[in-house]
């Protein structure tokens, strides 16, 4: 008899990134030396972060093709770019505020400038395509290509530089985009090699989760509370009111920004990678990730609804197939 184990996970939002988490968190929480008593392989799930992460963004930048058309760059690039922007904004005020650690007690405690960061640098691509697919222009799908810039580290440790926090030797930033370099390489020199590495991208999710997880203590899930939620609220409302923005202004129609207004699973990774090039943010990588997590699940929830809501309002009816879609908003183009 078979059991619908994947069926199951994927109606959790972010569930192949959260589930396995949770699972590590279990394990670490409950018997934390396993790693030490089991060695090997399963030991390696332990300590394994930065070379599994390594191989994702290999994999992940073998799937971007730089031969993007100018729509495409152009709505991609306005989305990177203010959600580039709104986060070293809110990350230099935070910072002048905050420092690096994170606040100790408190309503806000765990709070710290790599969460908020970190949350916001990057986004959830499977629901912005989604959601693309069903409220939006077909091409804006693509924009997300160039958007997969974000994936990764390197952005967040140069938003926290330019933030004026800690900064980061050369070496480390460029070797936080170097996988991801590397596979867009391949990727474009060779669609063999694209269509050869691509796959191994949803596949590694869960195992990245795992990993993450086996790094985490279940009491700090519990700490975060409320405030992992308010992190999600801000991401969705606030980034999603600046990302609505921008795209308004550049000719849009607001519906492709509030689609990017989301929190991506590989973001919960970010604050270990952080923390392991600069001790400085140490203390803050665990409480961050964990917050990070909270915000994954809100805004994958709530970013729906509101992207439903204005496609809405601003198609003048309810939500029509794709292909409807498409044809009621580009004419021209038919």
């Amino acid at each position: 008899m078979a059991v619908p184990i994947k069926a199951g996970i994927e109606k959790i939002p972010g569930g192949m990134m959260l589930v396995p988490m949770l699972v590590g968190a279990v394990i670490h929480t409950t018997a934390p030396g396993s790693g030490e008593f089991f060695g090997s392989f399963t030991g390696a799930f332990f300590t394994g972060l930065p070379a599994l992460l390594g191989a994702f963004y290999l994999c992940l930048g073998a799937t971007l093709d730089v031969r993007t058309t100018p729509y495409i760059a152009k709505k991609g690039g306005v989305l990177l770019g203010s959600k580039i922007l709104f986060a070293i904004i809110i990350g230099f005020i935070a910072g002048r505020l905050m420092g690096e650690a994170p606040v100790g007690g408190g309503v806000f405690s765990g709070l710290s400038t790599l969460a908020v960061v970190a949350a916001l640098n990057d986004t959830n691509g499977g629901l912005y395509m989604s959601l693309m697919a069903q409220f939006g222009r077909k091409r804006d799908v693509g924009a997300y290509s160039v958007m997969s810039l974000e994936s990764g580290p390197f952005l967040t440790m140069v938003t926290l530089g330019v933030a004026g926090l800690s900064a980061f030797p050369w070496q480390t930033l460029v070797g936080a985009i170097l996988p991801l370099a590397l596979g867009m390489l391949l990727g474009n020199l060779d669609p063999d090699m694209r269509r050869f590495l691509a796959p191994a991208v949803p596949v590694m999710i869960p195992f990245l989760g795992l990993t993450l997880g086996l790094t985490l203590s279940l009491t700090a899930v519990w700490k975060a509370g409320l405030l992992g939620v308010a992190l999600g609220l801000f991401v969705v409302f606030v980034g999603g009111a600046v990302l609505l923005l921008a795209d308004r202004l550049s000719g849009g129609d607001g519906i492709a920004g509030l689609a990017a207004a989301t929190t991506a699973g590989n973001a919960a990774v970010v604050p270990a990678i952080v923390a392991e090039a600069n001790p400085a943010y140490a203390s803050a990588a665990g409480p961050a990730t964990v917050l990070i997590a909270s915000s994954l699940v809100v805004s994958a929830v709530l970013c729906p609804v509101v992207t439903s809501f204005w496609a809405k309002r601003v198609l003048g009816q309810d939500t029509l197939p794709p292909d409807e879609v498409t044809a009621l908003r580009e004419p021209a183009e038919a």
